[in-house]
């Protein structure tokens, strides 16, 4: 059994005498539910907004014999996975006709209040009592899966939102980063080429040793500054994508293998599981580079004798690329900006890791999903096998 369900059985209390009490009263309601389904309906159709949902007769007519199916099979049970999955079924429909939240609960209460009425007339009140109460379970149980699609979806639309604001301020920056790095690289390549005819100079006249240690300062920090101006650029611009068949596992590996070294430096364990051959229509070196990103933050995040864990899993129509840490966690200040371009809490971070692995994710049509706290960090890239 599904533990949403579990969960939500045992909070409302509903037992296995309350089960079999709904099954007893199948018989007596059996003959009514087409008595019902016509009461629902009239329901539905005295409501203009409800009734907008609906396309017409034909489709009323088909949506009534699944009601009577689904009286039936609420009664009888049993309350396992596949009943879970048949009244998640009927919230997603909902959601994808438009029909409003607040309909669901209306017609729900024709439901509770026409079962109510035969319970009075066809049992003694102790019993109808309890009967009633195993119904109101049972149909509050039924509310609570169908609504959950409802915060489902809204939850999504918000991500989406959120998703659609990022790649705008995105996009943005990157045409401000562009401009910004043409206009640094033309002096920036000047100053370097200045400072390499200047040292041949001082050589020819015998002052290399003097001054060979500032100019090589120098020369070290200007190519700093080059190695920062590419970043620059990758982010504000990045290269079209190229996509082939490759075995993603393999790029993963490979990926996973640069950062080893890095790993050891600072004493933690870097393992990989799930590398099974996977075909998928990818960038390679992008790919490369998400995974390398990912790693090396997640090294970076675990202290001495820490771990990181890549995964591959395969899903029906995607991938997951899992990178995972048992480091402390990013703070909860800091989540909401960790694809923010220049936002870094490194000291000599450039701020634009994870911006430019947002952005080859998303140039792949995938996403990523972040779940972290006190007991580490996992990010899942997902991304179609197939564009």
């Amino acid at each position: 059994m599904t533990e949403y369900l579990e969960d939500l059985l045992a909070y409302v209390g509903f037992d296995g005498g309350e089960a079999e009490r709904l099954r007893a009263l199948h018989p007596v309601l059996a003959p009514c539910f087409p008595a019902i389904a016509e009461r629902f309906y009239e329901a539905v159709w005295a409501s203009p907004g409800a009734a907008a949902a609906l396309s017409g007769p034909e489709q009323v007519e088909r949506l009534r014999c699944s009601l009577i199916d689904w009286m039936s099979t609420g009664l009888l049970g049993p309350y396992d996975d596949r009943f879970y999955e048949k009244r998640s079924r009927i919230g997603r429909r909902h959601v994808a006709l438009g029909l409003s939240h607040h309909y669901m609960f209306g017609a729900m209460n024709v439901v509770r209040t026409a079962y109510h009425d035969r319970i009075a007339e066809r049992y003694a009140p102790a019993e109808a009592c309890a009967t009633m109460r195993a119904v109101n379970k049972l149909l509050d149980v039924e509310l609570a899966i169908m609504s959950r699609h409802y915060q489902l979806d809204s939850e999504e639309r918000r991500i989406a939102h959120e998703r659609r604001n990022l790649a705008d301020r995105l996009a943005a920056l990157q045409t401000m980063t562009a401009g910004l790095a043409h206009e640094v690289r033309n002096p920036l390549n000047a100053a370097q080429l200045q400072l390499e005819l200047l040292e041949r100079r001082l050589r020819r006249d015998g002052n290399a040793a003097r001054l060979g240690e500032p100019i090589e300062l120098a020369q070290r920090e200007l190519e700093r500054l080059t190695l920062l101006l590419n970043d620059f650029l990758a982010f504000a611009r990045p290269p079209d994508l190229h996509v082939q068949d490759h075995d993603v596992a393999a790029i993963v590996c490979q990926a996973v293998e640069v950062e080893r070294e890095r790993a050891e430096r600072c004493g933690a364990e870097l393992a990989v599981t799930g590398a099974e051959p996977l075909i998928a229509a990818v960038d390679a070196p992008k790919l490369s580079q998400v995974v390398s990103n990912l790693v090396r933050n997640a090294i970076e995040a675990v202290p001495a004798g820490g771990h990181v864990l890549v995964a591959l899993l395969p899903e029906l129509e995607s991938f997951v690329i899992r990178v995972a840490d048992d480091g402390a966690g990013i703070p909860e200040e800091v989540r909401p900006r960790i694809y923010e371009p220049f936002f870094s809490t490194k000291e000599s971070g450039t701020g634009l890791g994870m911006s430019i692995v947002h952005s080859l994710v998303a140039m792949h049509g995938g996403k990523i999903d972040l779940a972290t706290g006190p007991a580490g960090t996992r990010f899942d890239v997902a991304i179609p096998r197939r564009h």
